[in-house]
């Protein structure tokens, strides 16, 4: 892996610095860094650019005290880019926003981000067909007991050869489980941070 950014890349010394959160993998900001800016941040730990406006070094936090706490970084393969992975204090935009570009640093999960808003939606929808909205019609026991039931076919196809079934039982048991989350007021980044909590050093 590269370490070193090429600063002689630009006539003016600067490289770009993409600031990324290091447990949400967002995209936080962009800022710009010289060498001095950028051996300040290995050194201080905390993310340092060099400010165009003001013409001088700026530790990004200075002011208003969120800093960017230095975790690591990645050089792209042209070296004329920076990856800053970073802990966060406080919003890092000047609005007062968590990223520049107004977006939340709320962790995300793909497809299962998306499948929590649809059912979401559908919760909250009229349409009498939806599986979903029938369940939440039916009440918390109902939905309770679909993932009761859910859990016991992945048990049985477990035990069994056929993976086809025994995907598809999960991903119903899956399923089930986040409509049942959502019908308690939780999602799945409320357990995916206790089992963080749990994490041993």
């Amino acid at each position: 892996m590269i370490k070193k950014p090429n600063f002689s890349k630009n006539k003016d010394g600067l490289l770009p610095a993409i600031i990324q959160d290091s447990k949400t993998k967002n995209v936080l900001m962009l800022g710009y860094m010289n060498n001095e800016a950028f051996q300040e941040t290995l050194t201080s730990k905390k993310v340092t650019f060099y400010s165009r406006s003001k013409q001088r070094l700026w530790t990004k936090g200075e002011e208003s005290g969120n800093f960017l706490a230095y975790i690591n970084h990645q050089i792209d393969c042209d070296q004329d880019a920076i990856l800053m992975n970073v802990n966060p204090s406080g919003p890092v935009c000047h609005k007062g926003t968590d990223t520049c570009w107004g977006n939340a640093n709320k962790q995300e999960f793909g497809f299962l981000t998306n499948l929590e808003k649809t059912i979401s939606d559908r919760k909250n929808s009229e349409d009498k067909s939806s599986y979903v909205k029938s369940l939440f019609d039916s009440g918390i026991n109902k939905i309770a007991q679909k993932v009761g039931e859910e859990a016991v076919e992945v048990v049985i196809e477990a035990k069994d050869d056929n993976d086809d079934l025994f995907l598809n039982e999960s991903a119903d048991l899956l399923f089930h489980y986040l409509i049942l989350l959502n019908a308690k007021g939780y999602e799945l980044n409320d357990v995916v941070n206790l089992l963080k909590s749990r994490k041993k050093a």
